[in-house]
């Protein structure tokens, strides 16, 4: 009677830890929710996955036309959801993440905003628990129903917080802490994830681009920092008071990286020859630790791991001179530099960098301080290719700027 009783049991638990990506293997995330993953680092806790890079390239398992864009791709449940303009309209996507079929997609009325790009939505979607929040180019901040794509609520940034539209229009992702929604736009703002209320916002800044960066604390988180087109601001999360701030102005009004927290120590980078710097928080002020031009991020952020910072140096409009680098994260000093992969962007996972090329070949390379150390390389896209690659699963996916997303199999 037993073994008759426990075998649907057994069979439904051996399928369980057979499927990828279960939360049963400690070295397979769950998801990617959200801009930079899980702990908001680029880094995932995925491993085993990058042995077997076949000498043709890596097989393409499917590829879909999104629109055009720069939303990088959140992944929870067998699902992805990314963003992209199609004549006149932003769409927010959900698929399979095994076969890119639609499962369903929610779209409203929105300008291109291609200024000296081909424009199109450059925020990610962000995946908690049953909904999926989204901002649009002209700031419309949207929650939706995870299962079915409804709408739960929607608030207009630019008529609630008393903004303008930024010149390259809002790119920041949301970020969830807790029940409070958190995104710089032109102010640092909290709303209710649950029903869009807003809780608190600061006073109005010129906008920057990247998104709210959480101060780890006991019990729980205390303070939020972002960097707008004024400076870096340190933002008390559960009123909005503003506590420090570090002027740190970009001469094209282009502050568009999320700070990297580590500790009570936060870096900063910005292209146009600003470079970055590194400063500590003591609760109440900001106290510089360095300052130079090695590491100047223009779209993408650099990615922390073992001590070392890993990242773009310079401008996409100078692509023939921007340099991958590696920095030492506690003095400035750079590590080494490699060029050739233009104004590229990186995501990393088990001691390797996953690199996706400005021109679209994907690139596999140790993390390593003694020197840029080339492992594999692959087709992948074709096109303008800013946007962060993710690997989930054993896949990479990816997208470029014309709006062409790809998934390819890493253990075909």
């Amino acid at each position: 009677m037993f073994a008759c009783r426990s075998w649907p049991i057994l069979l439904i638990v051996a399928v369980l830890l057979a499927t990828r990506g279960n939360a049963a293997d400690p070295e397979m995330p769950t998801s990617w929710p959200n801009w930079m993953g899980p702990q908001r680092n680029g880094v995932s806790t995925e491993k085993d996955w990058s042995s077997n890079w076949p000498a043709a390239g890596l097989p393409v398992v499917w590829s879909r036309e999104i629109g055009i864009g720069f939303s990088s791709i959140s992944l929870a449940q067998g699902r992805l959801l990314s963003m992209g303009h199609v004549d006149g309209k932003e769409i927010v996507w959900c698929l399979d993440a095994q076969t890119g079929d639609v499962i369903w997609n929610h779209d409203y009325p929105c300008e291109l905003n291609d200024n000296l790009h081909e424009g199109g939505p450059g925020s990610t979607p962000t995946i908690d628990e049953d909904r999926v929040y989204t901002v649009g180019k002209e700031g419309q901040l949207i929650c939706l129903d995870f299962a079915n794509g409804t709408v739960i609520w929607e608030v207009s940034l630019q008529k609630d917080l008393g903004v303008p539209l930024p010149e390259w229009g809002f790119a920041g992702s949301p970020v969830i802490v807790g029940n409070q929604l958190l995104l710089e736009a032109g102010r640092v703002v909290s709303y209710d994830k649950h029903t869009g209320k807003k809780n608190w916002q600061s006073a109005m800044h010129q906008a920057g681009y990247g998104s709210a960066a959480i101060f780890p604390g006991e019990p729980e988180p205390s303070f939020v920092a972002t960097l707008d087109c004024e400076g870096l601001r340190i933002t008390r999360l559960n009123n909005g008071d503003d506590v420090a701030f570090q002027p740190w102005p970009s001469p094209f009004r282009t502050n568009s990286t999320t700070p990297i927290v580590e500790g009570n120590q936060i870096f900063i980078s910005t292209a146009y020859n600003v470079g970055c710097g590194l400063f500590e928080f003591d609760g109440q002020q900001l106290k510089k630790i360095y300052a130079n031009r090695e590491m100047r991020n223009h779209f993408n952020n650099s990615i922390l791991w073992n001590g070392y910072l890993y990242g773009f140096d310079g401008n996409s409009n100078l692509g023939r001179v921007v340099q991958l680098t590696c920095m030492e994260f506690a003095t400035g000093k750079v590590a080494w530099q490699q060029r050739g992969l233009g104004c590229g962007s990186l995501m990393m996972a088990d001691g390797k960098l996953l690199i996706l090329s400005e021109k679209g070949t994907l690139v596999l390379a140790n993390a390593t301080a003694q020197g840029f150390e080339e492992l594999a390389t692959s087709p992948f896209l074709t096109g303008r290719c800013w946007t962060v690659p993710v690997l989930f699963d054993k896949h990479v996916y990816g997208r470029n700027a014309a709006g062409k997303l790809v998934c390819v199999d890493l253990a075909p």
